[in-house]
């Protein structure tokens, strides 16, 4: 007997795309001699006093569950953290969610905001988890396309003019994946200054706010009178190159923190015991480890970056995370051809602008967390792929 799956299936999840960045990696896998910028991954190994506390955390047998929220000193910690790096203050016992990686933390965030039909503001190009986690949460996303002599970020007026009596939610994606965008403090009071007087909630994704290159982050939270009404996400994967350990955590007023630990008291019991005791060590002792890699990724911003202008390709000058989104609309190939042709002629991996959204359509990302040998002999082949256009 055929089973036609199509009609067990939910209709919700059915209808939502897959990642326009899985297929370049499936491209990949039978491929040798491929330089990968493609992976928003640090090739950095996770430092090894942040290993050895981990390890250590398993010797001593520490390897039942923990709280829901997650252990009392990585909560203690995640606030003196904040306060420290950001000038953020949180209660670490009603206001601190210890999640499995900070995707955990905006899934359950925007499940607990929405009701069915509310709208969902988000800005791209950006994270291609926004949209559709929303779809799944009964919401609908109101996407507004932002701009690169904006420097790709959402403008006052821009968000002004997509609120609506249904808008619940703002999601903040910055410092910014793909385009490497930040907000700056000046634009951030402008868009306080819009939301003042609304019922509307901001979700600000900051896994990348360690990662920014001559202005330091500043949080929503930071705004006068925006720390009321946001929930600032972060985690260990990007700062400290703990992407398999999947730590993140959410921090906000204490009735969001509270509806958010529901969800995950049910769906996940609590983040892995040995992630946790490694992310106490990170906090406790890894500023350092921070620096460095954020020393070497600002050299291999500068070296990307010059590299795609010399190729004759307008590439934005990213502020911060690890990509760059050069411009490559004078070629005459969309996106997705570019980056195909791209892999199977000189196996160079970098993955289309409009995966990030319509919007990054004439873009390509690249991650430039790799090596600054293959960085340099990746230039060298889009150099010859450019020429044999």
């Amino acid at each position: 007997m055929q089973v036609m799956y199509d009609s067990l299936l939910s209709d919700k999840v059915r209808n939502i795309p897959p990642s326009g960045i899985r297929k370049y990696f499936d491209l990949m896998e039978n491929m040798d001699n491929v330089i990968s910028l493609s992976v928003g991954e640090p090739d950095f190994k996770t430092p090894w006093h942040i290993r050895d506390a981990g390890i250590y955390s398993l010797e001593k047998g520490f390897t039942k569950y923990t709280s829901n929220a997650g252990l009392s000193d990585l909560r203690r910690e995640i606030s003196v953290y904040l306060e420290r790096r950001f000038n953020l203050s949180y209660d670490w016992q009603k206001e601190v969610l210890v999640t499995v990686g900070g995707s955990e933390a905006i899934d359950i965030a925007i499940r607990v905001l929405l009701n069915p039909g509310e709208e969902v503001i988000i800005p791209q190009p950006s994270f291609v988890c926004y949209a559709p986690l929303v779809s799944l949460a009964g919401g609908e996303p109101v996407i507004v396309e932002t701009k690169v002599e904006n420097m790709f970020r959402i403008t006052a007026e821009e968000l002004r003019n997509a609120i609506t009596p249904k808008t619940k939610l703002l999601i903040l994606p910055y410092p910014n994946n793909p385009t490497g965008a930040i907000m700056e403090r000046t634009h951030l009071e402008e868009i306080a200054e819009v939301l003042a007087g609304t019922g509307i909630t901001v979700l600000s994704d900051e896994i990348y706010a360690e990662l920014t290159y001559g202005t330091k982050h500043v949080s929503i939270a930071n705004i006068e009178g925006m720390k009321e009404r946001s929930i600032v996400i972060n985690g260990f994967s990007k700062s400290y190159s703990m992407t398999g350990w999947r730590m993140g955590y959410a921090v906000g007023p204490e009735p969001i923190i509270k509806q958010m630990t529901k969800i995950h008291q049910y769906a996940i019991m609590c983040a892995p015991t040995t992630s946790q005791y490694a992310a106490i060590e990170a906090l406790r002792n890894g500023d350092c480890d921070i620096e460095r890699m954020q020393n070497e990724y600002n050299q291999r911003r500068r070296l990307i970056t010059d590299g795609f202008r010399r190729l004759g390709l307008d590439c934005f000058e990213a502020k911060g995370a690890f990509y760059v989104f050069p411009s490559i609309r004078s070629t005459g190939l969309t996106s997705d051809e570019f980056c195909e042709r791209l892999l199977l002629s000189q196996k160079v991996a970098a993955i289309p602008g409009n995966a990030f959204g319509d919007s990054g359509e004439g873009f390509i990302r690249c991650c430039y967390a790799a090596s600054v040998e293959d960085i340099v002999e990746a230039l060298r082949r889009i150099e010859k792929f450019l020429a044999d256009l």
